[in-house]
């Protein structure tokens, strides 16, 4: 008589996990609609929860994809997603700029997913089902993910790290673990908690209490987890000034009328007593250094507060020109140049908006808008750093504030503050300045110092190292800020693991997956099939 053996848990029969879980059509619905959600995590409006789901839903779409069929799903998501997250590209140059990055955005992200789809296909063929192929994949899928934004984030142009997924976090108390990890790191662990959840529902088995709890307990500690300490060492008294002058590409501005703007916003700060005036981006009507108007008018305003000033403006060296941050002092009165002064060029000036890369190429595609930009500026190489007396003070300008180099180099470079000036005028009334706003929480929070985000029209406001607000100032209406500002030293876990952490996560899920499919090849050959 024939005994009945019960196979064990780990090899009863479960589904094909290289077969997809969804059609093609579905699939695609899901990628729109996973783009769709995260643009709801982002501001506005900031519903940061949308960002789980969002997540779930691309790496349901992906599963078991071949490579064309990945391209497309990876497409559509990724389309759908940027030409949401980026349409204030549109509010003044119309469709062309908002279209041509959306979709370029749209094209880099479906490449650079083919990963995903891959370790899907490859991994489970390796793996015997359970605890460590779900471990293993998991850790392999979010490590993509973080190199997919990597990928975007530097390339082409020096790349647009705009739509990291831990910025949907910025505002939340997990935004804390970047302080220990960085901003990748905190991307990694969400898209992490998500694909073990996804490899939980599709085993077809009902998890072990121990595998359930491995997302449940990193959500929690991204909850719970503790800011990295960094020391307080006294305050800087601050005032931040936004003019809402005529300071948009298109606006139309007499002469002197945005200095006079930021003037007129600065008056309530005369004789306050403080260490430090900022004005923004673009505070200038043209070069101080060429122009004695301007440079009397912030020698009357520096008399006016008694503290120097870190202004910006275009200014001109030779023959090239520079988006520069300089501190003009206080008492000078008298024509001073760039090397008088205190100065910062803005590292990464941004490509068609600051200069054209391949001008020929473009302006043969579409000649009115690239003769929109009469001059290109040059990349700064001094450091992001200005010192007010004994105090470092970190920089970094508009668009800047989303590379993670600059930053760390100002803390490298001792800055106990960090000040971020920027120019929203082109956006006003899009969520483009909100979006740059939680870039500047974010990075409050990672480095453990206090951030003064200062913009033309707003919004501005002073950011406590553990990302609340100290002081704020509505868009499109002048204001001026005068803060006590906390200073930090000691640099976080976050700015010094930060970067090996993702050239550990980008090629390591790389290898992984390319090791896989060796291995996978091989073993075909072997078993003759």
């Amino acid at each position: 008589m024939a005994t009945r053996t019960d196979a064990p848990a780990e090899t009863r029969a479960t589904p094909d996990p290289t077969r997809p879980l969804l059609p093609l059509w579905a699939a695609l619905i899901a990628a729109a609609a996973a783009g769709v959600l995260l643009n709801a995590a982002f501001p506005e409006p900031a519903i940061w929860i949308a960002a789980f789901p969002a997540i779930a839903l691309l790496l349901i779409a992906l599963i078991g994809r071949r490579a064309w069929s990945s391209l497309l799903v990876g497409f559509v998501y990724g389309a759908v997603f940027y030409l949401i997250l980026v349409s204030w590209t549109s509010r003044y140059l119309g469709p062309i700029p908002w279209l041509a990055l959306g979709l370029l955005e749209g094209v880099l992200t479906a490449l650079a997913l083919i990963p995903v789809t891959l370790a899907y296909r490859w991994i489970p063929v390796l793996i015997r089902p359970g605890r460590l192929r779900t471990a293993v994949l998991s850790v392999v899928l979010a490590a993509l993910w973080i190199g997919r934004e990597l990928f975007l984030g530097n390339w082409p142009y020096g790349g647009f790290p705009w739509a990291r997924i831990a910025l949907t976090l910025s505002d939340t108390p997990a935004a804390r673990v970047t302080s220990w990890i960085g901003i990748s790191g905190l991307g990694f662990v969400m898209v992490l908690i998500v694909a073990l959840l996804v490899e939980l529902f599709r085993s077809g088995r009902r998890p072990r209490p121990l595998g359930a709890a491995v997302p449940v307990l990193l959500a929690v500690a991204l909850a719970l987890l503790p800011a990295f300490p960094t020391s307080p060492n006294g305050t800087l008294r601050i005032g931040a000034v936004q003019g809402n002058g005529p300071t948009g590409y298109f606006d139309r501005r007499a002469p002197m009328s945005v200095i006079a703007a930021q003037t007129a916003a600065s008056e309530p700060l005369y004789g306050k007593g403080m260490d430090l005036l900022v004005w923004p981006e673009g505070g200038l009507d043209g070069d101080p250094f060429q122009d004695d108007l301007l440079a009397n008018g912030l020698d009357d305003v520096a008399d006016g507060v008694r503290a120097p000033i870190l202004a910006n403006a275009a200014t001109q060296k030779g023959d090239e020109f520079f988006n520069t941050s300089f501190l003009w002092p206080a008492g000078s009165h008298g024509h001073l140049s760039r090397s008088d002064v205190q100065t910062h060029s803005k590292r990464h000036p941004v490509p068609f908006g600051e200069y054209v890369p391949d001008r020929a190429f473009y302006n043969a595609i579409a000649p009115e808008l690239i003769g929109l930009i009469g001059r290109g500026y040059t990349p700064g190489d001094d450091a992001p750093v200005i010192r007010v007396g004994r105090i470092p003070v970190g920089l970094a300008i508009c668009f800047d504030v989303i590379y993670d180099d600059l930053i760390a180099e100002g803390i490298d470079g001792g800055a106990q503050v960090l000040v971020f000036q920027t120019n929203n005028a082109d956006f006003r009334g899009t969520a483009e300045n909100l979006q740059q706003l939680a870039v500047a929480r974010m990075r409050a929070v990672e480095t453990g110092r206090a951030v003064v985000n200062i913009s033309t029209v707003g919004t501005s406001q002073v950011i406590r190292p553990d990302g609340s607000t100290q002081a704020s100032l509505h868009e499109n209406r002048p204001g001026a800020m005068l803060e006590d500002v906390g200073l930090r030293t000691g640099a976080t876990a976050g700015v010094i693991l930060g970067p090996w952490i993702e050239q550990a996560l980008l090629w390591g899920g790389l290898l992984v997956v390319a090791a896989a499919g060796v291995i996978a090849r091989m073993r075909r050959r072997g078993s003759g099939a």
